[in-house]
């Protein structure tokens, strides 16, 4: 059981901060951020979930069943993350690739301590084991200061070189013309080694420069995740489900007509149109297997979206969910989102998994939260910095999806582009 109490926050904005920096105490805390980006399926501008009460870290065996039985046992929030390698528990794929993270393939905890922030309004949830000490922290939580940014100024490298990378390009589409796909996302990892960073400070650096709607810092004791995603994976709302796409990209323009001109582009670019018209086709099949009979929908097809950094193309797909599928189910069946696999899925993973040379991982995985209610909701993990603590190894990837026509020299700019971000954080 749980306690909750509603206060009024003075100032929410420097409110979350002050959280944020609350929440390094813990071994476990996990920090959800809207970015006040407001928008259809949000809940929350921002939720705080720390100090593991219960918890469940696993590899891939048998992964969403021991998820499954412990969700349903706890019938608790849950907060953790399903790593994009789970594909292993739910087809006959395997992941052979070079891993320097060492993260777990899936990772939930059931928090001792909750905070949920919609405008001025905050909701604390404690268990009733700690409920007496609300007053204490946020005493506590008042009293953070913003963290000072990392010294270290990290050299990043480049797992794959741009040679590499057109040649794999060039053999990713002897397999569409073959027929053996019709897209797939190839990825790839820029990492630092013996490195040392402040994972708050950096999180709040890279968190400005996008502000996107999805983002995460996440903290395992020594592994974090610092998240400045703008694509949600999956919602559930009672017995809707909804999954978002992005596939489409086009670079802001400084000048706002340029600006309006590049995001008309984009609407009517051929080539990203086909991209996101065919991982809807994907995210619709994958949504009818848990579906009632005729419940899926395209609420929205290929919508323009604006972000600081980017202009995206977003579909929203719906369905109603079969009340006799669990909510792990729902995830299992959708699982790896389609933005970030392909189509056909498993012949894509396969491809990507012969292709790419980094282990995935939690990158491309997803990361939020269940409801005691049975709901959930999911981002993708993408924009995102991957941080071992304990070997000092750091790492982030992107990709594009590649389709019959794309031009490879474009695809590396644009991987280049998403990679802005998290270089400019790190190397700065």
């Amino acid at each position: 059981m749980r306690t909750s109490i509603i206060i009024e926050v003075q100032n929410p904005k420097e409110f979350k901060q002050q959280l944020l920096g609350w929440s390094e105490q813990f071994r476990e805390a996990l920090f959800l951020d809207s970015n006040d980006y407001r928008q259809n399926y949000t809940s929350f501008d921002a939720v705080l979930a720390v100090d593991a009460f219960t918890l469940i870290q696993t590899d891939e065996h048998n992964a969403f069943e021991d998820l499954k039985q412990y969700q349903q046992t706890t019938k608790d929030w849950l907060f953790g993350y399903l790593s994009y390698d789970l594909k292993n528990d739910t087809e006959a794929l395997v992941s052979a690739n070079f891993d320097g993270l060492h993260f777990p393939d899936l990772f939930f905890f059931q928090p001792k301590k909750l905070f949920f922030l919609k405008g001025n309004q905050l909701e604390i949830c404690y268990l009733n084991m700690c409920d007496d000490e609300i007053e204490e922290d946020l005493e506590a939580i008042n009293k953070q200061v913003t963290p000072v940014n990392a010294e270290q100024k990290l050299k990043i490298q480049q797992r794959i070189s741009e040679q590499s990378y057109l040649q794999k390009i060039s053999e990713m589409q002897e397999h569409i013309h073959r027929g053996d796909i019709y897209e797939a996302n190839f990825c790839m990892e820029f990492f630092a080694e013996n490195a040392t960073i402040n994972p708050i400070a950096t999180y709040k650096s890279l968190n400005k420069i996008s502000e996107p709607p999805f983002a995460v810092f996440f903290k395992n004791n020594k592994q974090y995740l610092l998240s400045a995603s703008p694509e949600r994976y999956l919602r559930k709302e009672k017995d809707k489900i909804i999954s978002q796409p992005i596939k489409g990209t086009a670079k802001r323009h400084p000048d706002f007509q340029e600006d309006e001109a590049i995001k008309q582009r984009l609407l009517s670019n051929e080539k990203e149109r086909s991209e996101n018209i065919m991982i809807v086709d994907l995210v619709r099949n994958d949504l009818s297997r848990t579906a009632a009979k005729n419940s899926v929908e395209v609420e929205e097809l290929c919508g323009a979206y604006t972000f600081k950094q980017v202009h995206h193309l977003i579909s929203t797909v719906i369905s109603k969910a079969d009340k006799e599928k669990s909510a792990v189910e729902i995830i299992r069946t959708t699982f790896p989102m389609g933005s970030m696999t392909g189509a056909p899925k498993i012949s894509a993973m396969k491809i990507i998994e012969d292709l790419e040379g980094t282990k995935r991982g939690l990158y491309s995985g997803a990361v939020g939260y269940f409801t005691p209610e049975n709901d959930f909701d999911f981002n993708v993990v993408i924009r995102s910095i991957l941080y071992n603590q304990q070997n000092g190894y750091v790492s982030f990837s992107v990709g594009s999806a590649i389709t019959a026509l794309s031009v490879a020299e474009k695809e590396y700019e644009e991987c280049l582009l998403k990679a802005k971000a998290m270089r400019e954080v790190l190397e700065s």
